[in-house]
């Protein structure tokens, strides 16, 4: 028996709020005003503001145009950006076309090892694609022996678009996978029928259909680099906007505007692109009759075809696929460099790494966990505000928790330093020099994706539950606690463990806010590490840990969501 979708039922159910509501919503809204409004609004406040008056002006901006510093690092972090989404769809829309349209044997190991790289700090890549593809890397010293000359992979900007395009394509490869998976095939065979093949059946029919999913992944790509810190930091990449605002606040100090104005120009290109992806499909239709294929097999592939379509795969993978290796080998080796392998292995790396830098991997799991807890009891109480009550209001809690994903972790490291860095403790220790704030920040961070993950496994919910519950004599706040989580709790675990993989890996707020090594994550570690020859090895076996930790975190997340799919299904 099939089960009915009701929307009547949530509609009755949204009643007035009750005054426990009503708390609830005033202390969320005072969390989210304190650690995400008031340090991004002061940073906003800082760039209009003339230093030394106090008054509003223009003219940090007008300082920021006439400078060619700035204007070059704005313009790098434009190309950068756009050419990382240009790789990253053609490394993605092979993968997803093939795995998706085609009879094609290892799909689903296809798409999973395509996750991969979303599992590896971007920074910690670069390092490794150094070693493959730098101007003395493995690749450029066999091209130098065997044909004379060398190609700069990784020469200034390119290395930055090289490394991000591999580490956020990721992002396009599912959004747009899902997109294919959903076109009603039939709309495919009458455009074959009437002589439409080939590519141009692709270009006309296919993409633009899945345009919505591939539109979510280059978004996100985009505003994924052009915030990305570390990366070009670690690449000696300084003339991009991200560095040049840690730049400025570190070696100038947080009373220097100019680092707040690169900030508001960071999260203004971090808006427009989420807004122009939105402008693009309003007022277009992209439904289809039938979702899931309309029950058409995939096409078998022609001998000539498969030649092309297993090549073109395995060309990709392998190179998606080399920063882990590079770094895996980079962990063992003794000497690498100027040889395209390492002269020798050890696993001394690991030994320091557990001995002198467990405190790194110790204060990441308490940090991530912390985060991503307060991330879930804010996800299912804004989640609950909003899709069971009429509380004036709601939406924008729902809209303030969301908009965390347009602000740069850089902008809210400056924006935690300028807002708490004057408060002290009674022993003169700044707010902003605690522990508990990194933690605050990268709950902030990544609140978004466990509020969406709560918001899901609340709306799969029906309101009758709740309402037989409580016509049996249980209070909202029991029958909240006994039916409602209990009943979301894969999604709830599901966004604890986005939350706390992705928060384990965070380093651009966490850069500006660590102010000792004892309170260090293990990101920051692995920055440090990298930042001398002699340090990478360590930093590459710690970042192993980190890429392990993160793969079993996104692992068990996907077997939760798995069971919570099943269980659904028996209970239909």
């Amino acid at each position: 028996m099939t089960a009915v979708p009701t929307t009547a039922a949530p509609r009755a159910r949204r009643l007035s709020a009750t005054p426990g509501q009503i708390v609830l919503a005033l202390a969320i809204a005072a969390f989210l005003l304190l650690f995400l409004v008031l340090p991004v609004g002061t940073v906003l406040h800082a760039a209009f503001t003339e230093k030394g008056t106090g008054s509003f002006t223009l003219i940090n901006f007008y300082d920021f145009v006439r400078t060619e510093l700035f204007m070059r690092s704005l313009w790098n972090s434009f190309y950068v950006s756009a050419m990382s989404v240009v790789w990253a769809s053609v490394f993605a829309l092979p993968l997803a076309y093939l795995t998706t349209r085609f009879e094609f044997r290892g799909a689903a190991i296809v798409q999973t090892l395509g996750f991969l790289p979303l599992i590896m700090p971007p920074f910690v890549g670069a390092v490794a694609m150094q070693l493959f593809f730098g101007r003395n890397g493995s690749v450029n010293l066999l091209l130098d022996d065997w044909f004379g000359f060398k190609i700069g992979f990784m020469e200034g900007l390119n290395g930055v678009v090289l490394v991000q395009s591999i580490h956020y394509f990721p992002f396009i490869l599912i959004n747009l996978s899902a997109a294919l998976r959903n076109i009603d095939r039939a709309m495919e065979e009458a455009a074959q029928n009437l002589g439409c093949s080939g590519f141009r059946l692709f270009r006309r029919i296919v993409f633009p259909l899945a345009l919505p999913g591939y539109l979510a992944g280059a978004s996100l790509v985009f505003v994924k680099v052009f915030d990305d810190l570390a990366t070009p930091l670690l690449l000696n990449v300084k003339d991009m906007l991200a560095p040049q605002a840690y730049l400025r606040v570190t070696s100038i100090g947080i009373a220097d505007p100019m680092g707040y104005v690169i900030s508001v120009v960071l999260i203004a290109a971090s808006v427009l692109a989420m807004w122009l992806s939105a402008a693009a499909l309003k007022g277009r239709d992209y439904a289809t009759t039938q979702r899931g294929g309309g029950g058409l097999a995939r096409r078998r592939m022609r001998p000539g075809e498969a030649v092309l379509g297993y090549g073109v795969v395995l060309l990709i993978l392998a190179l998606v696929l080399a920063p882990h290796l590079g770094l895996l080998l980079l962990s063992f080796a003794t000497v690498w460099s100027f040889s395209p392998l390492p002269d020798g292995y050890t696993v001394a790396h690991y030994a320091r790494v557990f001995g002198e830098s467990s405190l790194y991997i110790k204060n990441t799991l308490i940090y991530a966990t912390l985060a991503g807890g307060i991330d879930v009891v804010l996800g299912i109480a804004i989640a609950y505000l909003v899709l069971r009550t009429r509380l004036v209001g709601r939406e924008w809690l729902d809209w303030a928790a969301s908009a965390a994903l347009a602000i740069p972790g850089v902008v809210l490291g400056i924006g935690y330093l300028r807002s708490f860095y004057g408060i002290t403790l009674p022993d003169g220790t700044p707010l902003a020099a605690l522990w508990i704030t990194i933690v605050l920040a990268l709950a902030i961070r990544r609140l978004p994706y466990a509020l969406r993950a709560c918001h899901a496994a609340l709306q799969q919910i029906s309101v009758s539950l709740e309402e037989a519950a409580e016509n049996l004599g249980a209070t909202k706040a029991r029958t909240v606690r006994r039916v409602v989580v209990p009943l979301m709790a894969g999604g709830i675990l599901a966004g604890f463990v986005t939350s706390f993989a992705t928060a384990a890996v965070e380093l651009s707020a966490t850069l500006m806010l660590v102010q000792s090594n004892s309170d260090a994550p293990l990101a920051y570690g692995l920055y440090v590490f990298m930042q001398s020859a002699a340090g990478r090895g360590p930093g590459a076996a710690l970042g192993v840990v980190a890429v392990l930790l993160v793969a079993l975190c996104t692992y068990l997340s996907h077997l939760v969501i798995e069971r919570g799919q099943k269980a659904k299904g028996l209970g239909h």
